[in-house]
């Protein structure tokens, strides 16, 4: 998964919610999505008139708990590559990700 691919929650309590990757941790295997997973973090005043405040914002979340949305489809799928002859360059080919029902480009 990359950042900017739209996905589908398949468990947890954001389950069937479908939003863009915004962060990806390779590292921890967790990604962020956007509206998914939400936390209230309080934020203290930084100066003497400002007041402290609750902010919302995403959780990470396994990778294991989202999969690729195709909007073709309609649902969550897995992917496969396929190769793509480049216009531009003669003879440079491009690894594509694709849908592994519909063959639609991802």
């Amino acid at each position: 998964m990359r950042k900017g691919d739209k996905v589908i929650i398949i468990s947890g309590k954001d389950k069937g919610f479908k939003g863009e990757i915004i962060q990806v941790d390779i590292k921890n295997q967790r990604v962020i999505v956007d509206g998914a997973n939400l936390i209230k973090k309080h934020m203290k005043s930084g100066k003497k008139n400002e007041k402290g405040q609750r902010i919302e914002m995403p959780a990470p979340i396994h990778v294991s708990n989202a999969m690729l949305y195709c909007e073709k489809c309609g649902k969550g799928v897995k992917a496969s590559f396929k190769a793509k002859k480049d216009g531009e360059a003669a003879g440079k080919r491009i690894k594509i990700r694709v849908c592994k029902k519909c063959k639609n480009e991802i």
